[in-house]
């Protein structure tokens, strides 16, 4: 996952290598910030081609675009250019190495405006800058639990401090299973129902287990047994109970609930935790469960439909045929 950039000098050292971007006007004193300064400048597309209806916070200029405006003639090239750098873009970028005329310069130094070039083609710039981009301002939170990969499925396990989430997570790797982040995973809102959760460099591959101490997943198990990110798919809420509990719990539907984070609605199950329950096994089977949800199957809905199938069935056979 991206690095959080929130200025165009960031965005320029860490992308600016692969897309090869160079500086056409001199190099900003002051960061400049990707985001509007307004709550409509805010709301701009962050990076696209020509646009001075809905302006892009980075407009990205190719021949196609060049060449359109040069077919306007000279008094509305001037007019349509005025109109695009009125729009205070975070900065303008030319495609293959196109060199900007005098009038792109002149309205940018006036505007503050700074004038970026790539030998790259202008598809591969907006591309490359929206999938960066998508990750390097997504709305983040850290977490308390422990994110895990288990069958495809991203699944944080959640629980009171000494509940066993740490152990729980050490047989899942040893069952073949891949750790992403202890303790403190990062989640992103990538997209309108997406999360995406990852580790922060600094814990990434450790593994805290009471009484061992810190693990070093990856020297331990492999590099299969770690991975960098993972969508969160399902929450796994670990929580202690006693027998009267555990007998008042819903046997038909279980703990199926929600939790909403960073304004996406999560799945979320709650994992007895007692003496005597096989966790890993329970884990697995409850992430298999939750990926026949996804897929459209309820056994729960299955059950009640086998049961009212059954009885319509016996229902029938005990009506008496009318005599003729």
């Amino acid at each position: 996952m991206a690095t959080p950039v929130e200025t165009l000098q960031g965005l320029i050292e860490q992308i600016g290598p692969r897309l090869r971007l160079r500086w056409l006007t001199p190099l900003p004193e002051q960061p400049l910030t990707l985001l509007g300064a307004t709550p409509s400048g805010a709301a701009q597309s962050l990076v696209g081609s020509l646009n001075c209806i809905h302006p892009n916070r980075l407009q990205v200029l190719g021949h196609a675009e060049i060449t359109h405006l040069d077919d306007l003639g000279a008094a509305a090239f001037r007019d349509t250019v005025e109109r695009l750098f009125a729009a205070r873009p975070a900065a303008v970028i030319f495609a293959r190495d196109i060199e900007p005329s005098a009038s792109f310069f002149e309205v940018a130094e006036r505007t503050g405006t700074p004038l970026l070039g790539s030998p790259k083609s202008d598809d591969e710039i907006v591309d490359r800058l929206q999938y960066f981009l998508t990750y390097a301002l997504a709305e983040r939170t850290t977490l308390h639990g422990v994110f895990l990969e288990v069958l495809g499925m991203g699944v944080l396990l959640v629980g009171d401090p000494g509940i066993g989430k740490s152990e729980l997570a050490l047989e899942m790797v040893v069952r073949g299973h891949r750790l992403i982040a202890d303790d403190a995973p990062e989640v992103a809102r990538i997209g309108p129902e997406t999360l995406q959760g990852s580790c922060p460099p600094l814990l990434r591959d450790f593994l805290e287990v009471r009484g061992l101490g810190v693990l070093n997943v990856r020297a331990m198990f492999g590099e299969g047994a770690v991975q960098q990110r993972e969508q969160l798919n399902l929450i796994v809420n670990m929580r202690s109970f006693d027998g009267a509990a555990l007998a008042h719990m819903d046997r038909l539907r279980g703990s199926l609930s929600t939790r909403t984070i960073l304004g996406v609605v999560v799945p979320e199950i709650t994992l007895p935790v007692a003496p005597g329950r096989n966790l890993a096994v329970l884990l697995e089977t409850a992430v298999r469960n939750q990926i026949l949800r996804v897929r459209g199957y309820d056994a729960g809905d299955d059950l009640i439909d086998r049961q009212a199938r059954s009885i319509d069935e016996t229902t029938q056979c005990m009506t008496p045929t009318p005599s003729v």
